[in-house]
């Protein structure tokens, strides 16, 4: 009997989404997920901000479906899971391992990073468990634990451990080579020592070498070759026990002749000592981290029944009242509730100018308060707070994997067998026209001069660095794909209210007719807006307060919706609004029209005063632009990007706003529900694209961008939304942002050069018998530390 379509087994998925605003949102998901071929139903509840659907596992996968979502311009709900991995070695283990977690059902995404030796593994919330991922690392040969949040010391002390094991390990090869030295010199320069070790004590020296020192190649080869893989082990072990093998195998038969215990022992201890100083660089690049981690502050003065008390940072709660002093650290995050100073943030936003706090401001953790002392009240406390936040969202971006890794993970899955190839070929032509010696010598070479290593950490370690950097400089990068994609950007989209411009309405002008001062008609104005609560009344009252005017007490007020507001002040009659209120009332607008309409123009609301049945004058207010909008747009087209503005606002008010920073092109009076529609319109054009908004209308077009940019001081969807974070709302971190990711690529673009070149030029000299295997062995040693070592100095990376 034929199977119809309903016949086949279903399945049925659920996955959380986010960025939706309204139903047309839902809508259009629904009616994308329902075009793929295998989805028979999809339903999105806009409430639940969930997605059922019903599909055929043969024929669409969970991926596909996720990436559909993503490309509608909104993002997947899924949970990262950390975990650290025990005995990689190389690049190619990095390979067995993603395989290895791919295979879990539930798992999105796999990220190994070789240079930190952790898995960050993606998955779907509430379908895999811990364990599973163990499991499957167990699989793969390795060991695996949940990389649980240790703190500062502890995990400084696991890496010095680490050190000093591998420190220990090549002080004794070095001790126990040492003796091989003239033999080396023998070998390399052709001269005729007096000094010979006798062939038993190089046995003896040699073995402890061999299999003491070099146990760890042993460990790694076995396990790998298990698991019918071959990493770096495998070919450090191969390449040593063929040249020590040999040389006991000659002993043993009194043949005392062309012994190479000097090569297996050397070559062990170069490598060993490459592995050191590996390990010591590699640790520096995680620096801003451990930088970061050491900011918190260890204790905190709380006030309990009325006394104050120093008390560990772990024992404080939300809602505790704490005393910071000057100079001190702020314990946690939290809102002032009294006194007055001024708190040094730059460790969070790169804003090297002290913040003024007073009541009612909120305080961060680890900043540093400069003047005067101050009570505030814990609002945010241990992971919730927004040290701990950045910390493990740098954690993440360093755990992830830039899109050019790809090509690197492609070569280092085939580089160790290729290499054995490589090594046989050479040994048995090498046998067939020269002999035995110079065809082992050879095939040795090549075995200890490739390197998988430095291949497997061009990458990693300079997104290390260039995440860490950014997280120093107040730009928090997502991940390493977005650090990768920002110097390709070719347009960036700027929303204007919040992005461009404060966000904040300010009072700009106040225009008098003569029967009263400015200050006389701020205040008439002031007294009657205290009892509205719209943002415009709000700047007046603002105005007015930071003058020092005080304002009488308004009656009879009353709102007027679409108008403004009525009121009486001092026996006064106050209007306060636009032309349709004093037509209706009804007065003569003449006087001040032509004014209305240049304020107008340069971007501000013209709002008219009327004074006991007469226009007394106009006070403009205007969202201001920032400080820096203007200079960042400017070096945005210097670097040959378009920038666009995109909001909500009648034209005539963007297209000032627009001018006044430099802005060409300006799309106005665009829905929210519009803003994403535009993004990818514009993506359809060909056009890499970046769009910086803070609110929370703007957060599908943050996922609907190649990289969404929030500004730090904007909402938390729009933050959560978006690739990347500017904690310092400053526009010039657009600017920032891109340098580094130049300056990280063009690091990578060298690492990998010479991680390239070094294997393609040295393995085939190697396999013409030009290269010593002591040479290659130390080559090979110090060719994953020149790459790190090169990324250092990445961190000398400034934004100006």
């Amino acid at each position: 009997m034929e199977t119809t379509v309903q016949d086949r087994p279903a399945k049925q998925v659920k996955l959380g989404i986010s960025g939706m605003t309204c139903a047309a949102c839902a809508n259009r998901i629904e009616k994308n997920l329902s075009k793929l071929t295998g989805v028979r139903k999809a339903h999105v509840n806009l409430a639940s901000e969930k997605a059922s659907i019903t599909l055929e596992p043969n024929q669409v996968s969970i991926n596909q479906i996720i990436d559909a979502i993503k490309k509608t311009g909104y993002k997947v709900h899924s949970e990262k899971t950390v975990l650290s991995i025990e005995g990689i070695s190389c690049a190619s283990c990095v390979n067995r391992i993603e395989e290895e977690l791919k295979k879990v059902e539930g798992v999105l995404d796999v990220g190994v990073n070789f240079a930190n030796e952790k898995a960050t593994v993606e998955t779907l919330p509430d379908q895999v468990e811990i364990k599973q991922l163990i499991v499957a690392v167990q699989q793969a040969g390795y060991e695996a634990k949940l990389d649980q949040d240790a703190d500062t010391d502890a995990q400084k002390e696991v890496s010095q451990e680490i050190y000093r094991k591998q420190k220990r390990m090549f002080l004794i090869g070095a001790v126990l080579s040492a003796g091989f030295l003239p033999h080396m010199i023998v070998d390399l320069t052709g001269l005729d020592l007096p000094v010979h070790l006798h062939p038993y004590l190089q046995l003896l020296l040699a073995t402890v070498v061999q299999f003491y020192v070099g146990a760890r190649f042993y460990t790694g080869a076995y396990k790998a070759l298990r698991r019918k893989s071959a990493n770096m082990d495998v070919l450090v072990a191969l390449g040593t026990s063929a040249a020590y093998f040999y040389s006991v195998a000659r002993v043993i038969t009194g043949n005392w002749e062309d012994l190479y215990f000097e090569a297996s022992a050397i070559i062990i201890t170069l490598i060993v000592l490459g592995k050191m100083l590996e390990t010591r660089a590699r640790g520096q690049t995680s620096a801003a981290i451990q930088k970061l981690m050491g900011l918190q502050a260890k204790t905190a003065r709380v006030i309990r029944e009325g006394q104050e008390e120093d008390i560990p940072i772990e024992e404080v709660t939300e809602g505790d009242v704490m005393v910071v002093r000057v100079g001190e650290k702020i314990p946690v995050d939290g809102v002032v509730i009294e006194g007055n100073s001024t708190v040094d943030e730059s460790m969070l936003t790169g804003e090297s100018m002290p913040v003024s706090k007073s009541t009612g401001d909120t305080v961060i953790g680890a900043t540093i308060n400069k003047h005067g002392s101050f009570r505030f009240r814990a609002t945010k406390v241990g992971k919730e707070t927004a040290l701990a936040q950045v910390i493990k969202l740098v954690e993440e971006a360093q755990g992830s994997k830039a899109p050019i890794q790809r090509l690197v993970d492609r070569v280092s899955g085939i580089f160790v067998p290729i290499v054995l190839v490589i090594s046989v070929l050479t040994f048995v032509l090498t046998y067939l026209l020269i002999g035995f010696t110079p065809a082992l010598i050879s095939s040795v070479a090549v075995l200890v001069i490739a390197c998988p290593c430095a291949l497997g950490l061009a990458t990693p370690t300079a997104v290390m660095v260039g995440t860490g950097k950014g997280a120093e400089n107040g730009i928090l990068i997502k991940g390493a794909e977005h650090l990768e994609s920002a110097h390709r950007l070719t347009t960036v989209v700027l929303d204007k209210t919040g992005t461009i411009t404060k966000g904040e309405p300010e009072v700009t002008d106040i225009l008098t007719l003569g029967q009263h001062s400015k200050e006389e008609l701020l205040n008439f104005a002031a007294a009657a807006e205290k009892g509205s609560e719209h943002p415009l009344g709000e700047a007046i009252i603002q105005a007015a307060k930071r003058q020092g005017l005080k304002l009488g007490e308004a009656t009879r007020f009353e709102a007027i919706p679409g108008h403004g507001i009525q009121a009486e002040v001092r026996g006064r009659n106050i209007l306060i609004g636009n032309k349709k209120l004093m037509q209706k009332h009804p007065l003569s607008t003449k006087p001040v029209d032509d004014s209305i309409e240049q304020l107008e123009g340069e971007g501000k609301t013209a709002m008219m005063v009327a004074v006991d049945g007469e226009v007394a004058g106009v006070i403009a207010v205007a969202d201001t632009v920032k400080e820096t909008s203007a200079q960042a747009v400017k070096e945005l087209k210097d670097m040959g990007i378009e920038v666009v503005m995109i909001t909500g606002d009648n034209r005539r008010t963007a297209e000032a706003i627009a001018e006044q920073v430099g802005i060409n092109r300006v799309q106005a009076e665009v829905l929210p529900e519009d803003k994403s529609a535009e993004v990818e319109n514009l993506k359809q054009q060909g056009k890499i694209v970046a769009m910086v908004g803070d609110g929370i209308n703007d957060a599908p077009a943050l996922a609907a961008a190649h990289i969404g940019i929030a500004i730090g001081t904007g909402t938390d969807i729009a933050l959560e939304a978006a690739d990347m974070t500017l904690m310092r709302g400053d526009l010039m971190g657009i600017v920032h942002a891109i340098r580094l990711s130049k300056a990280t690529i063009r690091k990578i673009r060298q690492n990998l050069f010479w991680a390239f070149a070094y294997n393609v030029i040295l393995i085939p000299v190697s396999a013409f018998g030009l290269l010593n295997p002591i040479l290659a062995g130390a080559a090979m040693a110090f060719s994953s530390v020149s790459v790190v070592v090169n990324t250092l100095f990445l961190r000398g990376w400034k934004p100006a």
